[in-house]
């Protein structure tokens, strides 16, 4: 099935146009066929051209590079979790494997943007944790003690200084943590098509309908064309499971998100001038705000297990009106059509907040499920499964090898069947905070 995204994105509208766009139209064959141009796969690409520069190099997309999940999620890059599970004293040792690999994504994020020198509104100034509701100050501190224990520097912050921070009277208990980045997503992956290397040919629009393994080859079939490659690494995070890739291990669920025009000079000064800031929900399906560097309010507070390969219009204007009142709640001041623009997305999860990364067959490897943490982890894990691909080892493949690995999922229809009721209870409780 063919993905279809909206065009609304304010991340992605904000760049020029591409005119470089091309569509496969003949077969080929290939020494590493790379499926999925996100961070992952732009990730794989570029090493696999450092290590292999003799090697002929395919990229593929179904739709426009860059611009699935890796342009259109809201812009963190986090440094540690709260919602994954592995907060709890029992998986402390899940959870330092866990921030371990976000340090690391931070690092490849940081070397990338060094060597290349890109622009993409890097803000290093941590994010907030938060709720509306006292009564989450248990769960605060509880977070806040394993923050400190492990040595990441955090607050603990009342409604007060909360108001001061973000320019708005709704959060009554939150944690500062300094160590989360918060950017320009559609930029740094714009950058990444931008300086592929010459020897990577990158075809988009261009969906994988099946593959298979041919003796010591996989033969990939699109449309009206076939790749047969030598090695195969598939990077489609939220789209795994319908390639029929580790398809019992994870799953993608829907998120959609808006974002205000710039507030006027008036209606900036009235919210107190904040500089800019991001907060994540203290509960799950709470909602992710952004104030960004130009004045603009992003929300994303929908999050859905539905046909991830489209929203149509309507539900995206049902999806909105959720949006407007979110930030209504919120900056009550501010009147209620500023909404500029609205889009979907796709994240994959797995059943216990753990990422994919494996060689599943001689010539066949396998990165994504970041759980809505993608912009480091996912390029990380590209340049990582890039290594494992040529065959080479590191320091990064020894750790990532060690994280808690994705657990099976229940056969139909009761993966179906807890999904949806594990959504509801989560909306439920967090229906305060959206």
């Amino acid at each position: 099935m063919k993905v279809i995204n909206d065009n609304c994105c304010t991340w992605i509208k904000q760049l020029t146009a591409r005119d470089n766009v091309k569509s496969l139209r003949h077969d080929l064959h290939c020494d590493y066929l790379i499926i999925g141009a996100g961070y992952t796969g732009l990730s794989a690409a570029r090493k696999l051209s450092e290590i292999s520069k003799a090697k002929k190099i395919v990229v593929v997309d179904a739709q426009l590079a860059g611009e699935g999940g890796s342009a259109r999620n809201s812009g963190y890059l986090v440094d540690t979790t709260l919602n994954d599970g592995f907060t709890s004293i029992s998986d402390i040792e899940n959870y330092k494997k866990k921030v371990k690999i976000f340090e690391l994504g931070i690092k490849s994020i940081k070397k990338y943007i060094r060597e290349h020198q890109v622009e993409c509104e890097w803000n290093e100034c941590g994010k907030f944790f938060a709720s509306s509701l006292i009564k989450d100050r248990a769960k605060a501190t509880s977070f806040s003690n394993l923050l400190t224990n492990l040595g990441f520097k955090n607050k603990i912050l009342f409604n007060e200084d909360l108001k001061q921070k973000l320019g708005t009277s709704f959060y009554n208990i939150g944690v500062y943590t300094s160590g989360g980045i918060l950017l320009n997503p559609a930029k740094l992956v714009r950058s990444m098509i931008d300086s592929l290397p010459e020897n990577i040919d990158l075809f988009e629009n261009s969906e994988l309908l099946n593959w298979k393994k041919i003796n010591k080859k996989v033969e990939c079939v699109f449309a009206k064309n076939k790749i047969i490659s030598d090695k195969v690494i598939f990077c489609t995070n939220g789209f795994l499971k319908s390639l029929k890739v580790k398809k019992n291990y994870s799953f993608p669920i829907t998120l959609t998100a808006s974002m205000t025009r710039p507030l006027t000079d008036k209606e900036f000064i009235n919210i107190g001038s904040p500089k800019e800031w991001g907060v994540l929900p203290i509960r799950p399906m709470g909602a992710t705000i952004r104030m960004t560097k130009d004045r603009r309010i992003l929300i994303r507070n929908t999050a859905e297990f539905k046909n991830p390969f489209s929203m149509n219009p309507k539900n995206l204007r049902d999806r909105a009106k959720i949006h407007e009142k979110g930030i209504q709640k919120r900056f009550p001041s501010l009147p209620k059509n500023i909404i500029q623009d609205s889009w979907s997305g796709v994240v994959c999860r797995s059943g216990n907040s753990s990422q994919i990364f494996e060689k599943i067959d001689n010539n066949v490897f396998v990165a994504g499920c970041y759980n809505g943490s993608g912009i480091g982890v996912g390029t990380l894990f590209g340049e990582q499964i890039a290594l494992m691909a040529s065959e080479q080892q590191s320091e990064e493949i020894s750790i990532l090898e060690k994280r808690k690995k994705p657990n099976l999922l229940p056969p139909q229809p009761f993966l179906n069947i807890g999904i949806y009721s594990k959504l509801a209870y989560e909306r439920f409780r967090a229906r305060t905070e959206i």
